[in-house]
């Protein structure tokens, strides 16, 4: 038996709206909505327009309504992100096709990727590393680094770079991204994303952030070993574990093993802040073309910033 589109739709909206759908609180979801309706609006008509080649002849409103009207449209979008719903089960739930479907997240998955991070004193979005950094100086918050990778699709067989792709640690074939937080646990930034063979530290690099460290120079840094390099190179800046030599005393060794815990203890919450990122099942295992992953990132860390920022 077909369900009539408005009562599949209905019932679709009020299940989506549910926060095991999209990992949002009722706050977080209400303040999205109101700032991202305008915009959605805005990129509908532009779309518009490139397809009749010529403005509007009709009053704004007149005409045919949107097959996915933008309350939809965001909890598809998001839906999508959190729980990696197929986009024909989507399409089942609303009465429309897959192709719909489709084109709402691809209209609406940029826009929340360009709101950037937010911050705990609710000022404006964090967007670039340069933001970061100079953010960090002026509230004198210890930053953590890390990178992770993500799964993404094998390249064709005979494609130039294919091995581009092979992450040295995973095994598999992924995209990494480096993520930045404080240590109250609050996600700043998520960039840098190359092709899993380059290393964490080359990734970083290529976004300039020796030169972001000399010019910021009050900021700290707490990362893992695979920074060496950085902390080399700006001392007291980037603080990585203190390496546990052989053939020690016991004293001395004793007291390195300390001190690695306790630089530990100041790095875990980028690994807590990568594991809330990962709990979004499209970063878990990537889907889709590797082209859109990095919109797909910004879209998810932006969403766990607003969710981080209160803590």
């Amino acid at each position: 038996m077909r369900i009539h589109a408005d009562v599949s739709s209905t019932w679709a909206r009020m299940a989506l709206t549910h926060c095991a759908f999209h990992g949002l609180t009722a706050t977080v979801l209400a303040d999205l909505a109101v700032e991202l309706a305008p915009t959605w609006q805005a990129a509908r008509e532009d779309r518009l327009l490139s397809q009749r080649g010529r403005p509007r002849q009709r009053a704004a409103g007149a005409g045919r309504s949107p097959t996915v009207v933008f309350t939809d449209a965001l909890l598809i979008t998001l839906a999508y992100l959190r729980t990696g719903i197929t986009q024909q089960l989507l399409g089942v739930l609303f009465g429309v096709d897959q192709s719909t479907i489709s084109r709402a997240i691809c209209l609406l998955r940029p826009l929340i990727a360009a709101r950037g991070f937010a911050t705990p004193d609710r000022g404006p979005r964090l967007r670039e590393l340069a933001d970061v950094l100079a953010y960090a100086e002026s509230t004198g918050f210890d930053l953590c680094l890390d990178a992770t990778d993500i799964t993404v699709r094998r390249p064709p067989a005979g494609k130039a770079g294919r091995r581009r792709f092979v992450s040295g640690a995973k095994r598999r074939n992924t995209i990494k991204t480096t993520v930045i937080g404080d240590q109250a646990g609050r996600l700043l930034y998520a960039g840098a994303m190359r092709p899993g063979r380059m290393h964490d530290q080359t990734a970083v690099k290529t976004q300039g952030i020796d030169d972001l460290l000399q010019h910021f120079q009050r900021v700290r840094i707490w990362a893992d070993e695979g920074y060496r390099g950085l902390s080399r190179d700006h001392p007291g800046q980037v603080i990585t574990k203190p390496p546990l030599p052989n053939d020690l005393p016991p004293d001395i060794e004793q007291a390195i093993i300390d001190a690695r815990k306790a630089h530990c203890q100041q790095r875990i919450p980028i690994e807590q802040i990568i594991g809330r990122m990962k709990n979004w099942k499209t970063l878990a295992h990537y889907p889709g073309r590797r082209e859109t992953l990095p919109e797909t990132i910004l879209a998810v860390a932006s969403l766990v910033s607003d969710l981080t920022a209160t803590r």
